[in-house]
């Protein structure tokens, strides 16, 4: 209101010193131009007049023109005041929507934790069973891998030294095999010997038969052709018969004792090769049993090569199954480190929570004042907007006073 009073003395001022500029301009014109006609004052007069009517039509039209401009200003000060109380209206919903909306995320995030604490539990618990159970399982594992390694290698002990025994007796028997070659050669050498020696003997004594033989045959032919050499002649036919009869029984006699000699070699040709026989037979036989013995040791070596073997894999995989229950525990060790250290940064994280939400309401809190006082700041805009309107409007009243 001071700036309108301001404006409108200055206007006052300025209308008052153009009425004393034209007071004065009319004293000197009319002391300076006296000898002008009134025709020219009246012309003068008419024109004014005239000027005068058009200013009044021209206020009532800005007067007509002010009082729509002050009817829209209420309207729309109307318009504002309904906007203010929509906003409000608005503001107020969505604050208390918010408000809900943050109670419901509250109980949500309060029922969360406790699910999640629950969950804990449960897996922790469940951990805690299952590493039990594990830890169980391991022991039995071990006491049964422990009796079954003590009863494999209890019937592994026992299979060795059955096998130790085969080989042993088989090498005993081997080495009586060998003894007993050693006196098959030794009494066909001896019997080779035997029948050697006695071949010769009888062909020595064959051969001194045959020379005693030739010897007396000798000396009777010659014997008698010198006691009768003149008497041949005298000699009668039967005493020529009796001598051949005797030549021919000594003859005889002999070539029996040859057949006789002749058959005994034989025969002795016959045993020496049936004993050659027998002896082939009995080295095949041998040279059997050596590889029927050869073949079972080398059975034993690759079977106890085999169970040595086994022996070492079963050493392996029980090996492997310790490491595996080790890691299997450490593994399990490291969940329920894991799992303690959730527990405790979800308490933490529950904790820092709690005091966002305390710091969040709060802040809602200072949201919701900020909207209450948000309308206020508003009307204020709407206030200075309608004084600027109303400054111009002001002006052209005090105007259209003045020039009435």
């Amino acid at each position: 209101m001071s700036n309108e009073n301001i404006i409108q003395s200055m206007i006052n001022d300025s209308e008052y010193e153009s009425d004393v500029s034209s007071v004065a301009d009319s004293s000197t014109r009319n002391n300076n131009e006296s000898k002008l006609s009134c025709e020219h004052l009246m012309k003068r007069i008419d024109s004014l007049t005239q000027e005068n009517r058009v200013l009044n039509i021209e206020v009532q039209t800005f007067k007509l023109r002010l009082k729509s401009s002050q009817q829209e200003i209420k309207q729309l000060k109307h318009a504002s005041v309904n906007m203010q109380v929509k906003t409000e209206q608005e503001e107020e919903f969505i604050s208390n929507t918010l408000f809900k909306k943050i109670q419901e995320l509250k109980k949500e995030k309060e029922t969360l934790a406790n699910n999640y604490e629950r969950e804990e539990e449960f897996l922790t618990n469940d951990l805690s069973k299952k590493l039990q159970q594990i830890r169980e399982e391991k022991h039995s594992l071990e006491q049964s891998l422990e009796r079954e390694q003590a009863s494999q290698i209890s019937q592994l002990m026992k299979r060795i030294n059955r096998l130790e025994a085969e080989t042993t007796n088989k090498q005993n028997t081997l080495e009586q095999l060998k003894r007993e070659k050693i006196e098959l050669e030794n009494t066909l050498e001896k019997e080779q010997e035997s029948l050697v020696n006695r071949l010769w003997k009888r062909m020595e004594k064959l051969e001194t038969d045959k020379k005693l033989l030739h010897l007396q045959i000798q000396q009777s032919h010659p014997y008698n052709t010198s006691s009768n050499p003149t008497s041949s002649t005298n000699l009668t036919t039967n005493e020529r018969l009796n001598i051949r009869s005797n030549s021919l029984f000594e003859t005889n006699s002999s070539n029996r004792h040859f057949a006789s000699n002749n058959d005994y070699a034989q025969r002795l040709k016959r045993e020496v090769e049936e004993l050659r026989q027998q002896l082939s037979v009995q080295q095949e036989n041998y040279q059997k049993k050596m590889q029927e013995i050869l073949l079972e040791e080398q059975n034993a070596k690759d079977e106890n090569l085999r169970l040595q073997r086994k022996l070492q894999l079963e050493v392996d995989r029980r090996e492997q199954l310790y490491r595996q229950l080790s890691e299997s525990e450490s593994s399990l060790e490291m969940d329920e480190e894991r799992a303690l250290n959730q527990k405790m940064k979800s308490n933490s994280k529950y904790k820092q929570t709690r005091t966002s939400s305390s710091s969040s309401s709060s802040l809602h809190n200072l949201a919701r004042s900020r909207t209450a006082s948000s309308p206020a700041f508003t009307i204020n805009q709407n206030n200075e907007y309608a004084q600027r309107t109303r400054l111009p409007s002001n002006n052209f009243e005090d105007d259209n006073n003045n020039m009435e």
